[in-house]
């Protein structure tokens, strides 16, 4: 919320609404002239929100996935905005939900899907081949033994389809030796990630809101970005080094000829993570990297 830095005459979007947590704490800052829109391509999630958020007159809650933001305030008449928030990856609401597939700590279905239409995990994991099962585990997940496992989820899809979580873990945990799996948490934990990063398209979402959102800020606007992978990490930390970044000649040019200026500048230098105290009380915290821009 500091990093947004409400106005509360604003108009403010939470691209990932979830269970409202963030989107609460934005109206609660709002006056009446002020304005909140909630995105979340999640229809369950768009219910609970709609229903959390209903006490906050100047709070709509809309279904669509952030990548189509700027379609969103086009349709609403929205010119531009004072602040723009995405939380990355699953919800809390989500992993809560054992029925949505998303945990390994829970035998359920393999779904992992946000929009529940699709593409679904159990497509990906009996539906792709060897080299495609190496690849959505190897670039998403940076699991090392994704040929292992790759392996020996196609040896299971021989005598019959793998269904659930539970089977899922099982396949996974059989592959990994057991040294390994001793270290940096659940064996299971970068597949279902590098899964689910697959089901729902989530670097290309987040790659088409990078390349327009940031041109729908008004002068003095911020954009907060809450990520938990790597490889998110990186695209929004390039984006926001590019829109700060103004002249583009090469350095031996003597003075600058492309005119070109920079759009934004960084509110924090580095990118605020979790204290001890909050991994301690929240672990789902403890990969969480926040970067906050302001446009010029």
């Amino acid at each position: 919320m500091d990093g947004l830095n409400i106005r509360p005459d604003g108009i403010y979007v939470d691209g990932t609404a979830g269970g409202a947590g963030h989107s609460r704490e934005i109206a609660k800052r709002l006056s009446e002239n002020g304005r909140l829109i909630a995105l979340d391509k999640d229809p369950d999630a768009v219910a609970v929100a709609s229903q959390r958020l209903a006490v906050y007159p100047n709070a709509q809650v809309v279904e669509s996935d952030f990548c189509y933001l700027c379609d969103v305030l086009d349709r609403l008449g929205i010119a531009s905005v004072d602040g723009i928030l995405l939380d990355l990856g699953v919800s809390s609401f989500q992993l809560d939900t054992p029925e949505r597939g998303f945990s390994y700590m829970h035998d359920a279905p393999l779904d992992m899907r946000m929009s529940k239409s699709g593409l679904s995990a159990y497509d990906v994991v009996n539906g792709y081949d060897y080299k495609e099962l190496c690849r959505v585990f190897y670039e998403y997940g940076e699991e090392r033994f994704s040929p292992a496992i790759a392996k020996n989820i196609l040896k299971a899809r021989e005598s019959r389809p793998v269904k659930t979580t539970g089977e899922l873990v099982e396949i996974i945990s059989r592959s990994i030796p057991m040294k390994a799996q001793k270290e940096g948490g659940h064996p299971a934990k970068r597949v279902f990630q590098a899964i689910r990063i697959e089901v729902n398209g989530e670097l290309s979402s987040l790659s088409a809101f990078l390349e327009q959102a940031f041109d729908r800020l008004r002068p003095g606007g911020r954009m907060a970005i809450i990520t938990f992978h790597s490889l998110e990490d990186r695209m929004v930390k390039k984006r926001f080094a590019d829109l700060c970044r103004g002249c583009t000649c090469p350095p031996e040019f003597p003075v600058c000829v492309c005119g070109n200026k920079p759009k934004g500048k960084l509110a924090n230098r580095k990118p605020i993570e979790a204290s001890e105290a909050e991994k301690a009380e929240n672990p789902r915290s403890k990969s969480a990297k926040l970067r906050v821009i302001e446009k010029l």
